[in-house]
């Protein structure tokens, strides 16, 4: 019967979803780091046409969108390899139901921190 599972190519289509979801976020949190470092450079335009204003933060804003493009390419590779791995076990029929996925579990963990670090940004930082 479990020969039967490993065969059935709804399976392999399941675990294709996965992979593409995946690489739907990486692209969508290099995306948004894109946006949030052009952000900055654009503040930093802004600031230079304003004889008032200042663009310390854009430093911060930059490194922001750096890291989340990082993030992106981590979450985006750590796909690929999760794939690779997923569909060898199906095929040699050691996959096991209901495992927990780490690289989902790291990136949540990374985006909560990452979350919890801006808003401490935003009410110190007025």
């Amino acid at each position: 019967m479990p020969d039967s599972i490993e065969r059935d190519p709804r399976v392999y289509f399941a675990a294709e979803r996965t992979f593409l979801a995946w690489i739907r976020t990486g692209l969508g949190l290099m995306g948004v780091g894109f946006a949030v470092s052009r952000f900055g450079l654009f503040l930093r335009q802004f600031g230079a046409t304003q004889a008032h204003a200042t663009a310390s933060s854009t430093g911060r804003t930059v490194l922001s969108g750096v890291f989340l493009v990082a993030l992106g390419v981590l979450v985006n590779l750590s796909a690929v390899v999760s794939h690779i791995q997923t569909t060898h076990r199906l095929a040699t029929g050691t996959w096991k139901p209901g495992e927990t996925s780490k690289t989902a579990i790291a990136l949540a963990l990374v985006l909560a921190a990452l979350g919890i670090g801006m808003a401490i940004y935003l009410v110190l930082v007025r």
